[in-house]
């Protein structure tokens, strides 16, 4: 049935809500939960406005990156502390929407399971949000927790 459970997790409470239903489902199915968290690339010119570091700012996609990473293994022990057996993270850097879909259909995921709101942004309220567009495009089933 569900043997590639795919959970977008960007470290809030509702994608850990979600992640807990991916979870339940792959215990009773056997299945594999993936969690990607999914950052977004920033140009040259957004870096250059960068106030993380001041004296020192670094490159803006290595730190998206290397915090991606952190929310990613987050996941993965979160869901390993809820019991899950087969569970690994994955980080893309990309439009949310965009690359879960494309993401799912490349590991032929059969089921996405994320949550209605995340931490998303002003963009989400003006675009539509990101479970919003994954419901519109994912060739597989969707479960929006």
């Amino acid at each position: 049935m569900f043997q590639k459970i795919l959970v977008p997790f960007d470290g809030s409470s509702n994608a850990e809500a979600a992640l807990k239903k991916a979870v339940e489902l792959a215990d009773l199915t056997g299945g594999e939960v993936l969690i990607l968290t999914v950052y977004r690339h920033h140009s040259m010119l957004e870096a250059s406005f960068s106030m993380v570091r001041p004296s020192d700012p670094g490159n803006m996609d290595d730190i998206m990156r290397t915090h991606a990473r952190e929310v990613a293994d987050h996941g993965k022990k979160v869901a390993q502390d809820l019991g899950a057996g087969k569970v690994r993270a994955f980080v893309k850097a990309g439009q949310p929407a965009r690359t879960i879909v494309a993401w799912a259909a490349e590991k032929d995921v059969d089921l996405i399971v994320l949550s209605s709101r995340g931490m998303g942004s002003i963009e989400g309220y003006l675009l539509g949000s990101v479970s919003h567009k994954v419901t519109a495009l994912a060739k597989c089933p969707v479960m929006v927790f």
